[in-house]
């Protein structure tokens, strides 16, 4: 995904819903006379009125979808959904940054009142706020048959969402480390390889918690489907040594390839999606899954309560989940696939360029990726102050 992507915003553009802990901060609000942020599954659906109102609000992040090359405003695989469902869609590019849009959206949702949209795309961390909070409905796999048969393995049983009930991949992405091979002179694999002596003052991580810390864990051999509390202050003492040493540059957003560019930095904290298009530019740039692992993370697609067109909603899901359709799409997001049948459509093409992306281990994990890559535990409600207090010590916010 390009750098307006969901792992992009710089931490001065966070909210206050950070800050504060999130969901923990709806829950210190329920106890100052504010009604209690949790919707009780019968409070969840309106009528669906999808039968006879052929249309749908879709929201997501800008540059998540593939448009035309000659005219950025069409987007071919939205229209060809149209024009083969009769279904019209209100496309808005409005998420810029989870915890904003939480804040945006999170009032109507709190009220039980329908949000305007009938289909949203956030990080799977700020989804499991959602699918905690009981803010979003489950979908109806009958009518979602290709993702039932298409959707990867490895991104079924997130801790948050066991079976993926309410929530689908839309794209999903790999958090390892980029590192310009030349200038290093050598190979990095494994994440302690980060604190070098020879990388001394030109290690960046990412700055945002939630983005940062599975990755960090891995490199210390935890398992991240079930770390602790003690994982954690084991990493961020393991940190607070780095930063002191000087051994780490700075904490970044997206702004890290910037650093990459300029040869002020060698090795850095990064998403796989970044890499590809760095790549194109400078084939020096390497991407490393880490021998003990990598974070596979996704955005995923969610009907909010009240959703007005969920049958619609579903069946667009569903629509991106044909593996043409997925081709289409990969080729030019060039995150991972969720749909590794995909993986065949893009091979046969015959545009020589489109064919080779079948084989970039970044859209199309191989075997031996697949095995190092987890889903982390999300990091829970109660667990929030505290680390993000930490951590944002540590950071510098």
């Amino acid at each position: 995904m390009p750098q307006t992507s969901s792992r992009t915003s710089s931490m001065s553009r966070r909210s206050l819903l950070r800050a504060l802990g999130g969901t923990a901060a709806l829950g210190a609000l329920a106890g100052c006379g504010v009604p209690a942020a949790y919707v009780a599954p019968g409070d969840r659906a309106v009528a669906d009125a999808s039968a006879n109102d052929k249309r749908l609000t879709w929201a997501n992040w800008p540059l998540y979808i593939d448009t035309d090359d000659h005219n950025a405003s069409r987007r071919p695989t939205l229209e060809a959904f149209e024009k083969r469902s009769g279904i019209s869609v209100d496309y808005v590019e409005e998420i810029n940054d989870n915890d904003e849009f939480f804040g945006k959206i999170s009032p109507a949702l709190m009220n039980h009142q329908p949000t305007g949209r009938d289909l949203i795309v956030i990080s799977d961390w700020m989804c499991a706020r959602f699918v905690r909070l009981g803010w979003v409905q489950e979908m109806d796999r009958a009518r979602q048959p290709n993702v039932a048969k298409h959707l990867d393995p490895l991104l079924r049983t997130p801790a948050f969402d066991k079976g993926r009930r309410y929530t689908v991949p839309w794209q999903s992405g790999i958090t390892g480390i980029a590192y310009n091979r030349k200038k290093l002179g050598r190979e990095i694999r494994h994440v302690k390889d980060l604190w070098a002596s020879d990388l001394k003052g030109r290690v960046t991580l990412l700055s945002g918690l939630d983005e940062s810390f599975a990755l960090l864990m891995q490199g210390n051999g935890v398992d991240i489907t079930r770390w602790t509390a003690d994982d954690f202050h084991r990493v961020c003492d393991e940190v607070e040594r780095e930063v002191r040493s000087g051994q780490i540059r700075r904490f970044t957003g997206n702004d890290y390839t910037k650093d990459l560019v300029s040869g002020d930095v060698l090795a850095y904290q990064a998403y796989s999606g970044d890499v590809i298009q760095l790549q194109a530019d400078n084939p020096d740039i390497r991407f490393v899954v880490p021998e003990e692992g990598a974070e596979l993370w996704s955005d995923s697609l969610m009907i909010p309560n009240r959703a007005r067109h969920k049958a619609n909603a579903e069946a667009l899901v569903d629509f991106y989940y044909d593996p043409e359709v997925a081709a289409e799409l990969a080729a030019w997001v060039n995150y991972v696939c969720p749909v590794p049948a995909a993986k065949d459509v893009l091979a046969s093409s015959k545009d020589k360029d489109t064919a080779a992306l079948a084989d970039n281990p970044l859209i199309f994990p191989d075997a031996g990726m697949r095995e190092r890559l987890a889903i982390a535990r999300d990091i829970t409600s109660t667990e929030r102050v505290e680390f993000a207090k930490r951590w944002n010590g540590i950071v510098g916010l």
